[in-house]
């Protein structure tokens, strides 16, 4: 009975993601790339909840994460020979390598992975309000970085000819290879030490835990989902300094505080739903005519939607729209058996 419900914790947010992917192989090109996008998000929010889900701990800094391995990736990608054209002031290493497409994602993991082990070293001691700036003040620094130092990267241009790689099955495949990493840290020793923490950290500290040994490795983990997921993003659109920014920060941290914050189900469900709300709205600030009715909404209409949507669900269930609880078969026997 406890490995079923086990697998059910991990089977729940897997099956989801692959009937989206089902969903969006009979839709349209462009829907489809909606579909890619979500998946994509998946990822993102799930190595966010990695971290923020077990600690408790909020940060406003794993964009950072995202934008360094989507540089990575989409850097090492370019084939060499354009690579001047585009990004003429690159390292010498970096101008001379190309690699294909799963190796840019492992590197841009890689890179992700250390990055945030760097960063994490000098700021998992941090709590409360003074983490979540010193984590903001990290995306600052990175994107001013990556903005304006372009021995690394395009600078303000738009990362152009990097290969269009991350379809809908390799988006899907990458989002469960993300979920299945995050359910065995989460399930691992490591992983009950960080939630014990999250619950109460002087008890935590009484039983010998060590909460900043814990956190760092929590944090340096979805660092490394974090890369990953940055890698898939800028296989499949245009990416600037803009994209993996501020917009990205905030649709990704509403998604994880609508699904539920603390549980692996949440981040799935919130990401998913979140993600086609969203893509709705865009095309709406495009025109559509839904059942024959002109819709046409005002440009950020979406940012101003989920914003709305993210404050109705703290007013109303502060623990997201599945409690904050993961998905199991105790849950499904209550609310069949519940009288009406």
């Amino acid at each position: 009975m406890r490995t079923r419900r086990t697998a059910l914790t991990l089977l729940g947010p897997c099956a989801l993601v692959v009937a989206a992917a089902l969903i969006g192989s009979f839709t349209s090109r462009s829907t489809e790339i909606y579909f890619i996008n979500a998946l994509v998000s998946v990822s993102i929010v799930v190595a966010l909840y990695t971290f923020v889900g077990n600690s408790g701990v909020l940060s406003f800094g794993h964009i950072s994460f995202v934008a360094v391995g989507a540089w990575t990736a989409g850097v090492l990608s370019v084939p060499t020979d354009e690579k001047p054209a585009t990004m003429q002031y690159l390292f010498g290493f970096l101008r001379d390598t190309t690699v294909g497409n799963v190796p840019s994602l492992l590197v841009a993991a890689a890179v992700g992975g250390v990055f945030a082990l760097l960063v994490g070293l000098a700021l998992m001691r941090l709590s409360g309000l003074a983490a979540g700036i010193a984590t903001f003040a990290v995306l600052e620094i990175t994107n001013n970085v990556l903005r304006y130092y372009e021995k690394v990267g395009p600078g303000l241009n738009t990362f152009s000819s990097v290969p269009e790689t991350t379809d809908l099955l390799q988006a899907a495949v990458g989002a469960v290879a993300v979920i299945a990493i995050a359910f065995a840290y989460q399930r691992s020793r490591f992983g009950r030490r960080l939630r014990a923490a999250r619950e109460d950290a002087p008890a935590a500290r009484a039983v010998g835990i060590s909460i900043y040994r814990e956190r760092l490795a929590a944090f340096a983990l979805s660092g490394v989902l974090a890369g990953f997921a940055g890698g898939l993003h800028v296989h499949l659109l245009p990416v600037n300094v803009d994209s993996v920014y501020l917009d990205l920060t905030f649709i990704t941290l509403a998604m994880l505080v609508i699904g539920g914050m603390t549980s692996l189900w949440g981040a799935v469900v919130g990401a998913l739903a979140v993600s086609g709300l969203d893509s709705t709205l865009a095309e709406a600030e495009n025109g559509i005519a839904p059942l024959g009715l002109s819709v046409d909404l005002p440009a950020g209409t979406r940012i101003v939607v989920v914003g709305a949507l993210m404050a109705i669900v703290l007013v109303v269930r502060p623990s997201g729209l599945t409690g904050g609880r993961e998905l199991s078969l105790d849950r499904l026997t209550e609310r069949r058996e519940r009288p009406a």
